[in-house]
């Protein structure tokens, strides 16, 4: 069965001015004085924005029209969630003969993410979505999980080196296998519009898809939300470039209690219990984006390599017990 509305993302990370958290948008140095042209919209299911300060607005406001049309092309191609997507299509038939450019990519890059993290971060996880979308869908008042044997039996689809990219085709291993690209397309997308602006001559610059990406110009405050308390933020950042992600269970949960969600264990089936957020910063948006969900399926010992070998920067954990750690420089 599947579940075809999007689960919902509650965002975990705020930009705000100052030491104002409630504030939208804020930043600091050198936009005073330039107007803000901001646009909202979807990306991959969730809230986007694009921020930027011009001294010609018609400009800007072309350019952002040109990004609406890229997010548009990307969601054809990553959405779980429109029948005619390329990533539906692969999932469906097992193979693709003839991949598009950002697929591929994305594919090659999830390989080399899985090595990198041992495994943590697997984007052959879907499966186990399913499993678990499916049985509390069937079952919205239950507080238990789906059957041992059911999740056993998803998790022997869940391997991210069953994807084969020879001969220029992508193939999965075995029938039943199906890829999620949630835990890096956002941050592609973010990149991507970053990008685009960049080389329209934008500096002065905030996309933020889900995952934040910042060009330089000037400093934006990034608050870091405690999962337990929606708008109390424990962490605020500030980035002059760069990207910053959060992968927090309690965004996309399936139960009421949070205790099953969207971040799988792929070495139990399980939704994963080391933390209750992992934020990552990184030069990247898809890096930052892959590294928070690595992290938040991880053992916190392992954060600083993770955070080394993803060329992130810092980490930040909301742990269990509220406490909050930190990782990298």
């Amino acid at each position: 069965m599947r579940n075809k509305r999007p689960m919902t993302r509650r965002r975990a990370l705020t930009v705000f001015a100052g030491a104002s958290a409630a504030a939208v948008l804020g930043l600091s140095r050198g936009h005073a004085k330039m107007p803000a042209l901001e646009w909202r919209g979807r990306a991959l299911g969730g809230p986007a924005r694009i921020v930027i300060h011009h001294r010609d607005e018609a400009v800007a406001r072309k350019v952002v029209g040109f990004c609406v049309g890229e997010i548009e092309r990307l969601e054809r191609i990553f959405s779980l969630y429109r029948s005619d997507s390329e990533i539906l299509h692969f999932n469906r038939e097992g193979r693709l003969d003839d991949p598009s450019h950002d697929l591929r990519l994305l594919l090659g890059e999830a390989l080399r993410y899985g090595n990198l993290s041992g495994g943590a971060f697997d984007v052959t996880v879907q499966p186990l979505w399913r499993l678990y979308s499916g049985h509390f869908a069937a079952r919205p008042e239950t507080s238990e999980g789906p059957d041992p044997k059911d999740i056993e039996r998803a998790r022997t689809l869940v391997d991210y080196r069953g994807i084969d990219l020879d001969n220029g085709r992508a193939m999965l291993a075995r029938r039943g296998m199906e890829i999620t690209l949630n835990g890096m397309a956002q941050g592609y997308i973010t990149d991507r519009i970053a990008d685009m602006l960049r080389d329209a001559g934008m500096t002065n610059v905030l996309v933020d898809m889900g995952e934040i990406r910042a060009l330089d110009g000037g400093t934006w405050k990034v608050g870091v939300e405690d999962p337990r308390q929606p708008g109390q933020i424990v962490r605020d950042l500030s980035i002059t470039s760069g990207a910053v992600a959060t992968s927090a269970g309690v965004g996309s949960k399936f139960d009421r209690a949070g205790r099953f969600h969207h971040l799988f264990d792929p070495a139990t089936g399980h939704s994963a219990d080391r933390c209750l957020s992992a934020t990552a910063v990184a030069p990247t948006a898809m890096e930052a984006d892959a590294l928070a969900t690595a992290l938040a399926v991880s053992p916190y010992w392992q954060a600083n390599n993770l955070v080394r070998a993803f060329r992130g920067r810092r980490a930040i954990f909301v742990m269990a017990d509220g406490n909050i750690r930190e990782a990298g420089a």
